[in-house]
């Protein structure tokens, strides 16, 4: 019973958003697997979940080996303000400019980082496209990264 209930909960937070451990005890028992919080919380440890920040900034159970190690704002701070030269944007997108042979290693911090709007980015040579997550602004975003960057 115990393992098939473990089974139950990983397959849960591997599927969905759970933040609390009452979501976690709610969605348990509508699979069958009625527990109590105190049950929960053993299984959580032993399990080794943790909860995390996702990309929309929401906290969620995850396995900490699937969740990639978010960078810190002061290195991603270091990286901008060492790297970026120019910041702009259009649209959903910002663009960022680096001296040549930059670009990737500053959009791979960007990826890796918890800037709030960043879905993604392409980068180049010296240029790099940072994709803005809808409902964010790329305005917002360019600000935050020319400000963090030391260009505004």
């Amino acid at each position: 019973m115990k393992r098939q209930r473990q089974q139950a909960l990983l397959d849960l937070v591997q599927r969905e958003p759970l933040g609390s451990q009452q979501d976690i005890r709610d969605r348990l028992a509508a699979a069958g697997h009625v527990a109590t919080q105190s049950t929960i919380s053993r299984d959580l440890e032993e399990l080794g979940l943790v909860r995390v920040r996702d990309g929309d900034g929401h906290l969620r159970y995850a396995d900490p080996n699937d969740v990639p190690a978010p960078r810190s704002d002061r290195h991603l701070r270091a990286v901008l303000s060492e790297f970026v030269s120019g910041v702009e944007c259009s649209g959903n997108l910002a663009v960022v400019w680096t001296p040549p042979g930059a670009a990737n290693a500053v959009a791979e911090v960007l990826d890796h980082s918890t800037l709030p709007g960043v879905l993604a980015t392409v980068a180049g040579d010296n240029t790099i496209l940072v994709v803005v997550r809808e409902g964010s602004s790329a305005r917002s975003v360019a600000d935050r990264l020319r400000d963090m960057a030391g260009l505004s």
